[in-house]
């Protein structure tokens, strides 16, 4: 997520259904003049009710001070002219054509999908293929030659020849040599639909028959077919992998081993995970992990590692991936959701893939008979003979005096196509892979691809004349967008760049940042009593701590660990009865562990410096800024409040 992104999350749900619907519309402010009305006011407050944290902001006052600061500062972004910028334009096309997806749907057609992609989802496949690459866009030549290429082999597999070694010999995916066509296991929305519905209507140990895709022609051989393995919760300890120029490339393996070997000793695994665990993420978490399925790890050994376990707090040996020595600790296995449960989330999935095209499909379908369209025949016979036999090869062009095919070929509603419309579709379409013979039958197949075509564009022209809802969340864009780029201008670069106020800021509000309490030290811990006094006595003889733990820790039995840095008062790590002295502390035991800490540098409490601090800083001051400007703005426009009317819109929200 960009920072745009959440910064218009802040102010705008994504969601443009269920939004509280006032119908009276009377003035409530003015900003020069320019009106605001009742139901954009109560709308927004409706909608953001629940995503707000301060509770000020839901009293009715507060919220009508935030929302007219917001006026306020969209009104001096368009006296600036911010909205003529052609990046702003572009965004907000962009943020439309994202909106406008919700309305491009079909429930029936969706719901079927849904259906089909849940009943997937409940099997994974391994399958191998062989690929055979020709662009989507390709002549028909070069189509021909791909297919011809794709059937040979194809013919060598169904006869039984080994498909590894077809693949490693024929395939032109680059990856083929080394896996020789081995896709490993899959399920539903992993691989494009095409190749999906190959895979998943393919019988076990069968090759599949030709299929087309985006990338060129394949053929799959299904090896196997399991049960989805659903999701898993795992805790994990990692060690990171040792950096080239580190002089011992062994220690993290070694730090891994003597972490097991605690662990078979007793010790709890979040302890030590707590302790010694260097994904930073999960540490204090005892290293509890978010739950995953296949494939959704960039570590394919840690997720085969992580579902071969079964039991509940059954906890793996060591074991390497490309970012280090991880052990890992099943916490639960999450069988597949329901299909109630994972609805929403399939549908988007839906979207974004091949699947689509059957709702476009349906979508072409109903817009046909949603609009009256009437197509001039004598126009249309004019220009149909125009198209030649060159298309098929990709040389056909617009005739010279195009612009003399400016009369009126489509009518949709009120809306006139003109005639070089239709031949600058057909231009554009050369590479599309359409093929039908004659010519005159081709002309008549795009006609009808540019009819869907200009239908959609009306459609989606139209959507906020014919939906409430739509035009509201593109007016709150327009205006969000707006205020980003304004915000971005006038007040987080000036807090950023502001060095002289920075620092000043810093100088008032110095004391509203502290350190606690913070020791340089190095903490020694063991379940075992008489292995920590042994450490104690050799830490009183200021025996480094790699001999001590070398010492102490023999028979391949790890009876002592350490753990060295800085730690601030209230620091997990740091035994809670620690003394803020420099010196080496008696044993203490919390838990199950003894503890002896040596306290070698003590960093009292006290104000933090800028650097220290900065992130927060520059945060508070940007509110700052923006607190000062808004009172600017008020004197820079002119804002009227009907009272009157404010006071009837609490009693509607608030009744």
């Amino acid at each position: 997520m960009s920072l745009k992104q959440f910064f218009l999350g802040l102010f705008f749900s994504m969601s443009i259904a269920g939004i509280g619907q006032n119908n009276s519309k009377e003035v409530l402010f003015t900003v020069n003049d320019k009106p605001y009305y009742t139901d954009e006011f109560a709308r927004v407050y409706k909608k953001n009710l629940d995503l707000v944290k301060d509770e000020s902001q839901k009293d009715l006052n507060q919220y009508l001070e935030l929302f007219v600061g917001y006026k306020l500062k969209v009104n001096k972004a368009y006296k600036l002219g911010l909205q003529d910028n052609p990046k702003y334009q572009n965004e907000l096309k962009s943020y439309r054509t994202q909106l406008a997806k919700n309305y491009f749907n079909d429930t029936k057609i969706t719901q079927e999908l849904v259906e089909e992609g849940y009943n997937r989802l409940q099997k994974e496949v391994k399958a191998s293929h062989i690929l055979i690459l020709v662009d989507e866009n390709a002549s028909s030549e070069d189509t021909l030659k791909a297919y011809k290429k794709i059937e040979d082999i194809s013919k060598k597999a169904l006869a039984g020849e080994d498909f590894s070694a077809l693949a490693v010999q024929y395939s032109e995916d680059p990856s083929a040599k080394e896996n020789k066509g081995d896709l490993g296991y899959f399920s539903a929305f992993r691989m494009v639909y095409a190749f999906e519905n190959a895979a998943f209507n393919t019988p076990k140990g069968k090759v599949s028959k030709i299929v087309r895709t985006r990338f060129g022609y394949h053929i799959l051989k299904v090896e196997d077919i399991r049960n989805n393995r659903g999701e898993v919760t795992v805790a994990h300890i990692m060690i990171l992998k040792p950096k080239p120029e580190d002089a011992d490339q062994d220690k993290a393996k070694n730090t891994i081993n003597d972490i097991y070997k605690k662990i078979q000793q007793g010790e709890k695994f979040e302890d030590l995970a707590k302790q010694f665990s260097e994904d930073k993420s999960s540490s204090s978490k005892g290293g509890t992990l978010n739950k995953f399925s296949s494939g959704q790890l960039s570590s394919e050994e840690f997720e085969s590692v992580a579902f071969s376990l079964s039991t509940p707090n059954e906890i793996s040996t060591p074991f390497q991936s490309q970012f280090g020595w991880h052990i890992v600790k099943l916490i639960q296995k999450h069988p597949v959701r329901t299909l109630d449960e994972m609805k929403n989330e399939l549908e988007g999935k839906i979207g974004k893939d091949d699947r689509s095209k059957k709702i476009t499909a349906s979508l072409n379908e109903k817009l046909r008979k949603k609009y009256t369209h009437k197509r001039d025949n004598k126009q249309y016979a004019a220009i149909s003979k125009l198209v030649t036999n060159d298309f098929y090869d990709s040389k056909w062009k617009q005739p010279e005096n195009v612009k003399d095919y400016t009369a009126t070929l489509l009518t949709i509603n009120s809306k006139k196509i003109e005639g070089n419309a239709f031949l600058e579709f057909v231009d554009k379409q050369q590479k599309s892979g359409i093929a039908v013979k004659p010519i005159a039958k081709l002309v008549d197949a795009l006609y009808e691809k540019f009819l869907d075509s200009q239908l959609t564009a009306y459609y989606d022209e139209n959507l906020e004349n014919e939906f409430a809802e739509f035009a509201n969340v593109m007016e709150e864009y327009r205006d969000g967008l707006l205020l980003f780029d304004l915000m971005e201008k006038e007040i987080w670069e000036r807090a950023k760049t502001d060095t002289i106020g920075l620092q000043k800021f810093y100088e008032d509000h110095k004391n509203e940042h502290q350190w606690k309490n913070r020791v340089e030290a190095t903490i020694l811990s063991s379940t075992k009593m008489e292995e920590i006094k042994k450490a104690l006595a050799l830490l009183k003889k200021k025996t480094e701590v790699q001999a001590i733990k070398d010492k102490l820790n023999t028979g391949n039995v790890v009876n002592v660990m350490s753990n060295s840095g800085v730690f601030e008062e209230g620091n997990d790590a740091l035994p809670k009865s620690t003394k803020f002295e420099v010196g080496i502390s008696d044993i203490v035991k919390e838990g199950e562990y003894y503890f002896v800490t040596k306290v070698d540098k003590v960093m009292p409490k006290g104000i933090k410096t800028l650097d220290e601090c900065r992130g927060k800083i520059v945060n508070d001051y940007q509110q700052y800024l923006e607190q000062r400007w808004v009172d600017d703005l008020k004197q820079e426009f002119t804002v009227k409040i009907n009272k009157d009317i404010f006071e009837k819109v609490k009693k509607q929200l608030n009744p």
